[in-house]
């Protein structure tokens, strides 16, 4: 009890400290030129995450530095947002009045613009009738709302796979009928506002990718973030955000400090000492034990396999070679079942199975496994999410290392083992990993391997990996630590006591960082 005093204390304490800032920032704000409008609906309700954090101290930091800032927000505007979707009761109401009531705190005595919901009664009648192929194409007036929407429904009933059934089509429906009113709305608040740029959360869950189709067939500057792969980092683009695209220079090549200061971190990453957007996926890590390392003695070889999520949002940028993660498992498992000379591990990845939470993949690599009877295979060990088996140990003992789009794939080649990548992965794009042009060149590159007495890594890979890894983890990656401290829930953040001008460019490298990106078109970089 004392702790969930201690929790709702640390919440309002944290409000009242977002009220106190905005409203300093509105008060030496001297905003001048064109606007910047931020809109962010699927990162928060009630309580403020990695990523609504980034997004009001980004918005904030400029203000200070005289940008007029207009934000897009959300009152009741949508009748499913992401968040607010309960997966197993499609007639559970989002909580509007928590989340517009911390809005008010978060935007006090900003320039907002609120947007309602109105109900398009043509469209709710055109798809009432529709099964799930229909839903998925349908289009209006030139807007794919059923594309725009696919993603976030994936992601809300965790499942690449959706079930044709009357509970999935409720949810595809009302998130078709929000995504148009959000487009509309948005359109709206662009005629009147006319801004010469938009910062949106990640650019795919519906309500910011609606936005950001309209954005750009405007023309307008459309600018997306993410989390980064170190605490309270963010990642801001004018691409997609969950592409993590990158342009390093040719010329950039790392020196003594830079290696030393590699090294430190990916010591912590094979220790398992790390998070992801607030998570930590390993409370302890294995070692290798002596049943598995008896087993392993029988065969010629050991390859893992190591798997995503399938519901996550980089997935519809993965999706390159294979149609998805899954189709990629069934085409190796004719493989697996060729070569049982080697011992296949195949690793479900840790964010697929978080413990008591709502995020639990509902189709996962576990059943996949059950389902093709994967486990029962002689030179196959399945390690599931809740297992913390070392990964790196793993790795370490490979023959080569295959991955779909998980950023382990980095790391092991970096620690000198060839990888084959099935996806698109934020690495991918620069030679660190060997990635065949397509699914037949893929599944001949593993033959090849597999029939190998030894694979080498390009030394080229190992220094190219490191390059891209320290990029993304020093250049790229915009450290908003100084304002941050984590939640007891994990994934959420409270702000730390600081003053308004601490945002400023001139004080905070991150806000330094996102002005250069936004009004100069620099490149979001450190």
């Amino acid at each position: 009890m004392f702790a969930r005093i201690s929790s709702k204390l640390r919440n309002l304490l944290s409000t009242y400290r977002a009220r106190r800032i905005a409203r300093g920032t509105a008060t030496k704000a001297e905003p001048q030129g064109p606007a910047v409008v931020f809109f962010n609906a699927s990162a928060r309700m009630g309580f403020i995450s990695q990523n609504a954090a980034f997004s009001i101290l980004s918005a904030w930091g400029l203000r200070l530095a005289g940008v007029r800032i207009v934000h897009f927000v959300c009152h009741s505007g949508m009748r499913r947002c992401v968040l607010g979707t309960n997966a197993l009761d499609p007639n559970e109401e989002p909580e509007c009045d928590q989340c517009i009531a911390l809005s008010r705190h978060l935007y006090a005595d900003a320039e907002t613009r609120w947007f309602g919901f109105e109900e398009r009664a043509e469209i709710g009648a055109a798809i009432q009738g529709m099964d799930l192929a229909q839903l998925a194409e349908y289009n209006y007036q030139g807007w794919p709302l059923g594309q725009l929407v696919l993603p976030s429904l994936r992601w809300a009933l965790r499942r690449h796979h959706l079930e044709d059934d009357k509970q999935t089509r409720i949810f595809f429906r009302q998130y078709i009928l929000s995504a148009y009113n959000v487009a509309q709305e948005f359109e709206q608040m662009l005629d009147a506002v006319q801004p010469k740029a938009v910062v949106l959360f990640n650019g795919i869950m519906f309500p910011e990718a609606t936005a950001a189709l309209a954005a750009r067939r405007r023309g307008l500057r459309t600018i997306t973030h993410e989390v980064g792969l170190r605490p309270f980092t963010a990642f801001f683009t004018e691409g997609e955000a969950t592409a993590y695209p990158m342009d390093i220079p040719a010329d950039f090549q790392l020196d003594g400090a830079q290696n030393a200061q590699l090294d430190e971190y990916l010591g912590n990453r094979f220790q398992g000492r790390f998070s992801m957007a607030g998570v930590q996926f390993w409370p302890q890590m294995q070692e290798l034990g002596d049943a598995f390392l008896g087993m392993a003695a029988q065969f010629k070889h050991i390859v893992p396999i190591f798997t995503n999520v399938i519901f996550d949002t980089s997935q519809v940028h993965a999706n390159t070679r294979f149609a998805h993660m899954f189709a990629w498992l069934d085409a190796l498992l004719p493989i697996i079942r060729q070569h049982q000379d080697t011992l296949f591990v195949i690793r479900a990845h840790p964010d697929e199975m978080r413990p008591n939470s709502k995020k639990k993949s509902r189709e996962s690599v576990a059943e996949w496994v059950q389902a093709n009877r994967v486990a029962e295979l002689p030179n196959v060990i399945f390690v599931d999410a809740t297992e913390y088996l070392s990964s790196y140990a793993l790795i370490q003992r490979s023959h080569f290392v295959m991955v779909y789009n998980s950023s382990i794939g980095l790391e092991a080649s970096i620690l000198g083992k060839p990888v084959l990548s099935a996806g698109a992965a934020r690495y991918t794009q620069y030679k660190t990993v060997f990635y065949p042009a397509s699914a037949g060149e893929y599944l001949d590159q593993v033959n090849q391997f597999l029939a190998a007495e030894s694979v080498t890594q390009p030394a080229e890979m190992v220094s190219e990996a490191r390059r891209v890894l320290y990029y993304q983890l020093y250049r790229t990656a915009l450290p908003f630590g100084d304002f941050l401290y984590p939640h007891t829930t994990k994934g959420l953040v409270h702000f730390k006591d600081f003053p308004a001008e601490a945002l400023r460019p001139e004080n905070s490298a991150a806000v330094q960082a996102v002005l250069d990106g936004v009004v100069n078109d620099g490149p979001f970089l450190v």
